[in-house]
């Protein structure tokens, strides 16, 4: 088990921490060794580090799961620079206003994907670059970066506007390494699944936390369940990490014995069903079920033990190693046991604010309660929980209007610019509705008469991703509106809770 070791270190050190011909990654070309692994991120940092680029410049990378995107993480900050990873499933508008609210200086992309952009969706002092090009017979050695340097950017839906960037340093990075793999108990023989997207920081971390124990990532970019199912037979796959729509597809695959090669299943971004816990643990009885919480501003903030599943499927458990978890109440002062409050992360995995924007960074970064054992700033969720006298966490449900969809979190405001983009309704309010698949489903109340959904639905389908798809739309004559004229969300989502 790796130990608990609270010194953080730069996280392109991570290729020191398995054996040198250990396979660190395994994929459709072949194995990588860490010895490997090391000379593949020094390569690519000082290739990086001849493109004029200055300490500090953001390098963004549009990819799906293939060696680069694997090794950017890595090899930018060990380059001095701070890594952007970009959703591979985003379409250009999302793509450009990341590129462009970063200040990218770098995108490292394909040409099929270039193909797609149009002129204007590029910063003016961006390059684009194919992945190809990240080649030289050169190494940079491993960085002494300060620790509290950043490393990273990730973008992440807010409540309203478009997605904001969550800035992570080094420390953030490798004590969630240290944290899960320690929690999670990875060890050099274990080999990690890794299905979900590198830009998400669950995702992501099913890279670093592996590589923190000298195990083996397999990067798969998956289809159907039954990509999923193969791969595990293939590899031999001992731990696979989900979101609860995914959970809900493997179950209904059909699986054999492959079933009992998984030691390790673990679930973030949406709860899971007690018939889901019941459903898993029946299908893969050799697999530990590890259901978490957490937030990207703070990265991961609970676990609940393997032993205390079956007792609570409906807890997220207790606190992660290095994360310090209070429930306050709405006056500031902490909640009882039994209570209901907010949940508030405090400790050395949070995060250092939204990037340039102090306006939001204000108001979800805030000084941690004076009865916190860690100091310094503290992330509010908005989520309510309340813990009970056994000192189990349950999620009880969101303040905000986050939409929750197929392991996603999006922000309706960017739905419903989208939908009015095209002028196909001149009024529309997105909301998340109970979903059996997806946790929640996008349903658009909008104004107008509906002659032009189908123009509607066939925009959006080139214009977003396919997890922003609403699936449903609510034509109305006319929308409510509150005392100041704007539309009175709450009576529209009302109506659509009562509707039959």
């Amino acid at each position: 088990m790796v130990p608990l070791d609270p010194v953080p270190r730069p996280i392109d050190t991570l290729p020191g921490c398995g054996a040198a011909g250990d396979i660190a990654l395994e994929d459709r070309a072949g194995t990588l060794t860490y010895a490997g692994l090391e000379a593949a991120v020094g390569g690519m940092a000082h290739w990086l580090s001849g493109q004029g680029l200055k300490p500090g410049d953001r390098v963004a990378s549009w990819l799906p799961k293939t060696r680069t995107a694997c090794l950017m993480p890595l090899a930018a900050p060990r380059a001095g620079l701070v890594h952007v990873p970009v959703n591979p499933v985003l379409k250009r508008a999302q793509v450009a206003h990341i590129l462009t609210d970063s200040g990218s200086r770098l995108l490292v992309t394909q040409a099929a994907r270039i193909e797609t952009l149009e002129p204007g969706d590029m910063p003016a002092d961006c390059r684009i670059v194919t992945e190809e090009e990240l080649t030289g017979s050169d190494a940079m050695p491993a960085s002494a970066a300060d620790p509290d340097a950043l490393a990273a950017i990730l973008y992440t839906s807010g409540s309203t506007g478009k997605p904001k960037g969550v800035m992570l340093s080094h420390a953030n990075l490798w004590l969630g390494a240290v944290s899960v793999s320690h929690y999670l108990q990875i060890r050099s023989e274990d080999r990690v699944l890794c299905v979900l997207p590198l830009s998400f920081d669950y995702g992501q971390n099913q890279l670093l936390s592996t590589w923190r124990a000298g195990g083996r990532v397999i990067p798969l970019d998956y289809l159907t369940a039954r990509d999923v199912v193969k791969a595990v037979e293939r590899y031999d796959a001992t731990t696979l990490a989900g979101v609860p729509p995914l959970w809900v597809q493997l179950l209904e695959a059909e699986w054999g014995e492959t079933a009992g090669k998984l030691r390790r299943l673990t679930n973030s971004g949406g709860a899971l069903t007690r018939g889901m816990v019941k459903g898993l643990r029946e299908r893969f009885p050799n697999a530990d079920l590890y259901p978490m919480y957490g937030l990207t501003e703070a990265f991961r903030s609970t676990f609940l033990d393997p032993a205390l599943v079956d007792a609570n499927p409906d807890s997220v458990g207790r606190a992660i190693p290095f994360a310090e978890i209070l429930v306050v109440r709405p006056d500031g002062s902490r909640a009882a046991p039994g209570e209901t409050g907010e949940l508030v992360h405090a400790g050395p995995l949070v995060a250092q604010g939204y990037w340039q924007d102090a306006e939001r960074t204000a108001q979800r970064f805030r000084p941690a309660p004076d009865y916190a054992t860690s100091g310094g700033m503290a992330v509010w969720s908005g989520d309510t929980v309340i813990e009970g006298a056994d000192g189990l966490l349950r999620f009880v449900g969101r303040d905000d209007e986050m939409i929750k969809s197929a392991g996603n979190r999006i922000s309706p405001t960017e739905i419903e610019e989208a939908v009015l983009s095209g002028g196909e309704a001149a009024e529309a309010a997105a909301f998340g509705v109970r979903d059996e698949r997806l946790g929640q489903a996008i349903v658009v109340v909008a104004r107008g008469d509906g002659a032009r959904e189908a123009d509607l639905r066939d925009r959006l389908r080139r214009e977003l991703p396919s997890f922003m798809q609403p699936v449903r739309y609510e034509w109305r004559g006319e929308l409510p509106r509150n005392a100041n004229g704007k539309l009175d969300r709450a009576a529209i989502r009302q109506e659509l809770e009562q509707a039959p």
